[in-house]
């Protein structure tokens, strides 16, 4: 029986993997509707679901990463301080595509192990996209190289990504375990990532002198619309 129990539950996993990967359904239906067969079938029972430690929804997840970074996010967003730094790399990236880039990778991959990887973005992406349509260049190689960065970075820590709090709850992980035995790792894997994105993108990296003016006259100072909440928070 047991075998039985989990041969349905790879069934559903995999037809749920396969509309996921499609994009053809939205994703939150399909996960709904996939952990209600699980419990409806009896492959997990409805108070594990919820209460189960190991078993059920990792509540660590939600209220740490998904609840409280988004307070803490959302509360930095309103000081402007990513604006300031976005408007900071593009000036002293001088208008070059692969400075500024890097200096975007970098900014992203720094803050993702502390912020949570998603959020960061969320942060990084519209100044990113302001700064590229100043320097008329296409946005899009930039959110992807910074979307992969955070990916990267936000591996280094526990809290940097919601699968490493999940992984660190069911193993008995600390924060300190994944500083010691992921940050070199994921440190070597972004510098190669960077000096690759120089490939990957080669054809991007359009240099417009007459467009470099547009970002030199921003003001970072400016993007700072809140100093006191910065200090504070």
């Amino acid at each position: 029986m047991p075998a039985v129990t989990g041969i349905v539950a790879l069934v559903i996993f995999l037809i749920a993997f396969v509309f996921i990967a499609s994009e053809k359904v939205d994703k939150v239906k399909v996960v709904l509707i996939a952990a209600g067969a699980m419990a409806v079938l009896g492959l997990i029972p409805g108070s594990e679901a919820f209460y189960s430690e190991h078993a059920g929804i990792n509540w660590n997840a939600i209220f740490l990463l998904l609840f409280g970074m988004m307070v803490i996010v959302g509360i930095i967003k309103q000081t402007g301080f990513f604006e300031f730094l976005g408007i900071w790399a593009a000036k002293m990236s001088r208008g070059r595509p692969y400075r500024l880039m890097v200096m975007l990778m970098v900014i992203t991959a720094i803050a993702s192990p502390f912020l949570d990887n998603v959020t960061t973005i969320m942060l990084v992406a519209p100044v990113t996209i302001v700064v590229c349509h100043r320097l008329g260049i296409s946005p899009q190689p930039y959110l992807i190289a910074e979307i992969l960065a955070s990916n990267i970075g936000g591996a280094a820590t526990l809290i940097g990504d919601p699968p490493n709090i999940i992984i660190g709850s069911r193993a008995g992980l600390s924060l300190n375990d994944f500083l010691i035995h992921m940050t070199p790792i994921v440190t070597i894997v972004f510098i190669a990532f960077v000096l690759f994105t120089r490939v990957l993108f080669r054809n991007s990296f359009q240099f417009n002198p007459e467009k470099v003016a547009n970002v030199t006259a921003l003001q970072e100072r400016r993007a700072i619309t809140n100093p006191a909440l910065l200090v504070r928070a």
